[in-house]
């Protein structure tokens, strides 16, 4: 072996070069794939990209799904290949479809729309650090490669679940290396960032705030609650909504163009495609997966046949009960649960809750709502109630499913068998009615009840003449605490339920 063939390694990417091609490596700024490569991220072969067609309106990401990527947002073109190919990716739907360019990004205008926040910030390249928050299928991992992309920046992926402390460690080093070099920024995207430990966000932090990288971090849940409060004050945090059916419409039909024949493409009609909207809940990954079973059915179909909608919810039985998460069925569901608890009927509402959990629905969503039926339906009746729902939903938050089924479970049937008064509920609405009034929203506080911090205040009367009832025998005084227009107002009803008979109880007792 020549010494042109001995190898050394690159002193930015760590990759093994041979000692003849390593100036010509370090000044491609290191986009050459050598034969041995031993750096924690590659770039993804050739092989990876021959099956995407080459279409600008849905030009699939340059970064695979792989859980660590390092991409150069190279200009390369995708081979374009036939449409019985692209049936046959090795790549689901859902990644092949992905968008390449703000421009062809589907929902969240108020980001990235011709007005939005996040374009202006790419657009201008002054990209900061970010934590993208928002439900699954929504575009938070599209959106960073997307952004790496246009701005030309070294694009870096983990994820929260397979890497840890070393890896992030390994990327920084990488950072400050390509920067020092090439001028060339790096975009570290952390998907699922809520999961990583609070030692592991905290070595993200000095790398953030220096600038070595920017930071884009996903997440699912509440990033007050996940992430570090350090690390979100070093990013902007951005709320992405899950998508319209409008938007999800849009998604399926522009994947039906791209990958999918003519022919097969005309046996999904409108009503199946709004059908596939609907169930997809605002998740365009959701959508594109259902699309990929649905169009294999169309494959089996003859010439002239159509698929029906009946064929389609019966493929979606096959693999997870059909349940609109934001449709009229996900409201009736968690109506059917909260009137069973009003109603005192345990049975009911473990049906209910089922029904709800089996199906996939969000278990804090259910929690919360429970929290909100212990204040209103249970209240007075019982303050443990209150409590017990907070725990509940505590719990559901640091534990998760399928281990929170049971703690849910218990929630609905202990609020179900508890004594119920609306009381409050019925108070505080009553409050609500009479503030639809200007006049009532801005009645003058009663001056003895108003707070007095300075002298001045003081001079004015604030706080002048009030009765400390601690002062007095069982805390009784004359005083009143209602402004002058609404002196005498009852808000709170005396008792904890309503007076009315119902014939019907009367007659299953006979």
């Amino acid at each position: 072996m020549t010494m042109d063939q001995d190898s050394v390694e690159c002193p930015v990417c760590g990759k093994s070069v041979t000692l003849g091609k390593i100036n010509a490596h370090i000044d491609a700024a290191c986009r050459d794939t050598p034969a041995a490569h031993h750096s924690l991220f590659k770039r993804r072969s050739s092989q990876e990209h021959s099956t995407r067609p080459d279409n600008k309106k849905a030009k699939p990401s340059s970064s695979s799904s792989d859980p660590q990527i390092e991409s150069d947002n190279a200009s390369e073109s995708p081979v374009r290949v036939s449409k019985s190919i692209k049936l046959v990716a090795r790549e689901p739907l859902a990644e092949l479809a992905r968008p390449t360019s703000l421009d062809n990004f589907v929902g969240q205008d108020d980001l990235v729309g011709p007005r939005g926040i996040l374009r202006s910030l790419v657009k201008s390249d002054r990209v900061p650090s970010m934590i993208l928050w928002g439900p699954s299928g929504t575009g938070k991992t599209t959106l960073a490669r997307i952004i790496a992309n246009e701005t030309k920046s070294r694009f870096v992926e983990l994820s929260a679940t397979m890497h840890g402390v070393n890896d992030c460690k390994k990327v920084f080093e990488e950072a400050g290396k390509h920067w020092t070099m090439f001028k060339r920024r790096t975009i570290l995207f952390i998907d699922e960032v809520h999961r990583f430990s609070k030692a592991q966000q905290d070595v993200c932090l000095p790398h953030v705030e220096k600038g070595t990288v920017t930071l884009i971090g996903a997440t699912t849940e509440n990033p007050s609650f996940k992430v570090n409060s350090a690390l979100i004050s070093r990013c902007r945090v951005f709320v992405l909504k899950s998508l319209s059916d409008e938007n999800i419409v849009s998604v399926i039909r522009t994947a039906i163009q791209n990958f999918y024949s003519e022919k097969d493409a005309m046996k999904l009609d409108n009503e199946c495609v709004q059908y596939l909207a609907n169930i997809a809940d605002g998740d365009a990954r959701a959508a594109l997966t259902a699309l990929e079973v649905v169009m294999s059915l169309a494959e089996d179909l003859g010439e002239g046949e159509m698929l029906q909608k009946k064929d389609i919810e019966s493929s979606m039985k096959r693999t997870s009960l059909v349940y609109d998460r934001k449709g009229d069925n996900m409201y009736d569901t968690i109506s059917a649960l909260h009137k069973s608890v009003r109603g005192s009927n345990p049975d009911a509402a473990l049906y209910y809750l089922g029904r709800m959990l089996e199906a996939g629905e969000d278990p804090l969503y259910i929690a919360r709502r429970m929290v909100r039926m212990a204040s209103e339906d249970i209240g007075l009746a019982d303050d443990s109630c209150l409590p017990f729902a907070m725990a509940a939903y505590q719990a559901t938050q640091n534990i998760g499913m399928p281990e929170s089924d049971t703690i849910l479970a218990h929630c609905a049937v202990k609020l179900a068998l508890a004594k119920k008064s609306v009381r409050v509920y019925r108070g505080y609405n009553a409050v609500k009615a009479v503030l639809k009034d200007e006049n009532v929203r801005v009645a003058p506080i009663p001056i003895h009840l108003r707070n007095a911090p300075t002298r001045l205040m003081k001079q004015l009367g604030y706080g002048k003449e009030y009765k400390y009832n601690p002062d007095y025998v069982e805390g009784k005084c004359v005083q009143d605490y209602l402004p002058d227009s609404l002196n005498g107002t009852k808000f709170l009803p005396d008792i904890d339920l309503g007076e009315e008979h119902d014939p019907d109880l009367e007659l299953e007792i006979l």
